[in-house]
């Protein structure tokens, strides 16, 4: 298991910027795959970013391929995005690793354009609209020292208390 821990609210070091890769190395493909495996160590997370664990580089990795109604681009590792357009507006309910015990009403771009890297330096471009553009725009929000509490679109009744669900016997 990568020895990698979740920062979690309110720890200052999630306001940090983060700076962009320059280097694509093997060091980086390795904190990928590690980033990767803590990303899979907790089911139902849809995101994970780098400065999340303390790494503050602009990587971010999204899949919400297990949420079948929703159309997606599958598992993406995205280094250097950034959002060149965005349309229309869809507000929605939002949760975070980094904010373990509360959900919030956040109000997002309903469609993005994305341009990004991948592991190797090339270039990737995507077309992204729902719940998959939500789940980026959150992502890329963590890079640049912002939470989904930033965001609320209420401060009086926008955030709740996370509900957990009793495990089956």
């Amino acid at each position: 298991m990568a020895l990698l821990n979740i920062l979690v609210y309110p720890d200052a070091r999630l306001t940090k910027i983060s700076r962009p890769v320059k280097e694509f190395s093997e060091d980086l493909r390795k904190f990928v795959r590690d980033l990767e495996e803590i990303f899979r160590s907790f089911p139902g997370c849809v995101g994970i970013a780098a400065p999340q664990v303390g790494r503050f580089e602009r990587i971010i990795l999204v899949d919400i391929s297990d949420k079948p109604k929703h159309v997606n681009h599958g598992f993406l590792i995205l280094i250097n995005p950034e959002i060149t357009f965005c349309e229309g507006s869809s507000l929605g309910r939002e949760g975070c690793l980094s904010v373990p015990d509360y959900t919030g009403k956040v109000e997002r771009a309903k469609s993005i354009t994305l341009k990004a890297l991948n592991q190797k330096g090339e270039k990737l471009e995507f077309q992204m609209s729902g719940y998959e553009a939500r789940a980026v725009q959150h992502e890329i929000d963590h890079l640049d020292g912002k939470l989904f509490l930033d965001r609320l679109v209420s401060r009086r009744n926008a955030l709740s208390k996370r509900v957990e669900i009793p495990a089956k016997p």
